[in-house]
Formats: structure tokens, C-alpha cells, sequence
């Protein structure tokens, strides 16, 4: 039987990449378009406390977490955390911590974030989105943000729904049908 893992050695943020991923996870094969676009058009601070909503094998909170303070990753698949783990060590990630929670069901309810990140998934459903963003919003800092990418359809919901939660909304970036936008904490 051949090996079920796959190697990828993307260059994110001007730095090349050494991810493992197995079938089964999303987007075994190369970093989806969605994730390139968000990490191509974020901001982040080296004073940043990270968390990484649906981490997978950690493309999005690894490469971010390189330039921040600490990042948290957490994804309901423990295939997904155990990748997600190997790819932060094997990236040099001393500041990341990998754990297993749907949605934020095991993240302390003290835990607060400067910036929250999320390759949404494309059908979920509206309540489990309603759910995770006001979980989000109670787990940001005064003057946080949430950054989000998610497909096209979904536009219009995220748009209405994060001014109903944060009151905010900002499209940072479209493109080939995606679209990255970010709405800020403000008290």
C-alpha cells in the first residue's frame, strides 16, 4: 500500500514551507486558493495572540504564528490536530499550542485573542455560524479583529452577520470567488 501522506512546500509570505497532510483532511494536495488569498491580505503584529479557528494541518495559524506572539489551533478532527501538531514542530513553532475543540467547545472561556482567523467552511449551517461568531466575539481583546475567508456565496450572510455581532465589517480582499474580510472588537 502506498503512503497516504503528502509533502507540501509552499512559499506563504515570502518563506517556504514544509506541511504533511494525509487524505481525508482539507485540501490534501496544495494550500486552497482561499487560504492563500487570506494569508496574502492579513496584517499581524509580532505582539499578536493568534487563534486558529479550523486549523486542519495548520497552513493558516502556522504561518502566521511565525511572526506573533503565540497562536492557538484547534479543529474537531483529531486527524487534522495530529497533523497540525507535526507540521507546527517541523516548522520550528515553539509558540504554538494544537488542541482538539469543535468550534470553541474546549477553549478556556478566560481565553481572549488578538486576532482570530477562519478558512470558513463552505456548509455548515447558519446556527453553527451564529454560534462560532459570538463564541469569537467573547474570546477577542478590546480592539481585536476576526479575519475570515469564505467562499462567494456566503457574502451577504457573513456581511449582515458580523455587523450584527461586531457591528463591523471590512472586505479586505475577492478573488477567483472568495472573499477575506475582518471586523474588529470595539467597546
Amino acid at each position: 500500500m502506498p503512503n497516504s501522506e503528502l509533502v507540501l512546500t509552499p512559499n506563504l509570505r515570502g518563506h517556504d514551507w514544509n506541511f504533511v497532510t494525509t487524505w481525508g483532511l482539507f485540501s490534501p494536495k496544495d494550500i486552497d486558493e482561499g487560504t492563500r488569498l487570506l494569508l496574502g491580505n492579513i496584517i499581524v503584529k509580532p505582539t499578536d495572540t493568534i487563534f486558529d479557528l479550523g486549523c486542519g494541518y495548520g497552513p493558516i495559524g502556522i504561518v502566521l504564528g511565525k511572526n506573533a506572539t503565540s497562536v492557538d489551533m484547534v479543529d474537531k478532527d483529531f486527524v487534522a490536530v495530529e497533523y497540525a501538531e507535526k507540521n507546527a514542530k517541523s516548522n520550528g513553532l515553539t509558540n504554538a499550542k494544537v488542541y482538539l475543540s469543535n468550534a470553541f467547545s474546549h477553549v478556556p472561556a478566560d481565553a481572549k485573542f488578538d486576532l482570530i482567523v477562519s478558512n470558513l467552511p463552505a456548509k455548515p449551517g447558519k446556527e453553527f455560524f451564529e454560534l462560532m461568531l459570538n463564541d469569537a466575539k467573547s474570546h477577542l481583546k478590546p480592539g481585536g479583529r476576526i479575519v475570515v475567508v469564505f467562499i462567494a456565496g456566503l457574502r451577504e450572510y457573513i456581511k449582515r452577520t458580523f455587523k450584527e455581532i461586531f457591528g463591523d465589517f471590512k472586505k479586505i480582499a475577492e478573488s477567483g470567488g472568495y472573499t477575506v474580510a475582518e471586523a474588529t472588537l470595539v467597546d
